[in-house]
């Protein structure tokens, strides 16, 4: 099942299926990592191309090349979801590469969209609304904390 572990058992956890280790009884295998760090490589590199192409010198200060690619990457993880839901073509390291390394280099926000979505889809409206709530609050306080530091320093 998409869900399920490789041995067997169903994780009920919404959006458990891009995790690549089966159980929390078993540490992730040394292929997982390698897979990972080759997606997240790559990755970074397309996240690096996109926003060089689409923030050219003429489009102002707004970071449009930053939007284009959350907005890219939540299209490709929304896609890969309802696949990996519907028919569960990928094997653990298959996830690891793609979801978490190579769609995690390419954006974090495709994680955090994936993972909303799902909190509204298995455990409601109010769950899913506190998680934005807090990774926008707490995020931005954590940029705001962090510069604060770092100007007391510079």
């Amino acid at each position: 099942s998409p869900r399920g572990s490789a041995s067997g058992r169903r994780d009920a956890r919404p959006g458990a299926w891009y995790h690549p280790v089966p159980s929390s009884e078993t540490r992730p295998a040394m292929t997982q990592i390698l897979f990972v760090g080759m997606g997240g490589f790559l990755g970074s590199i397309a996240r690096y191309l996109l926003v060089g192409l689409v923030q050219g010198p003429d489009t102002g200060s707004f970071p449009f090349g930053t939007l284009a690619v959350n907005v890219a990457g939540c299209v490709l993880i929304g896609g890969l979801s309802e696949l990996l839901d519907a028919r569960p073509f990928l094997t653990g390291d298959g996830r690891a590469f793609l979801v978490i390394g190579l769609l995690g280099g390419f954006t974090t926000f495709s994680a955090f969209g994936n993972e909303t979505i799902n909190l509204l889809r298995h455990a409601g409206p109010a769950l899913a609304g506190a998680n934005v709530l807090a990774n926008v609050a707490l995020a931005l306080s954590g940029v705001w904390a962090g510069r604060s530091v770092a100007h007391l320093f510079g």
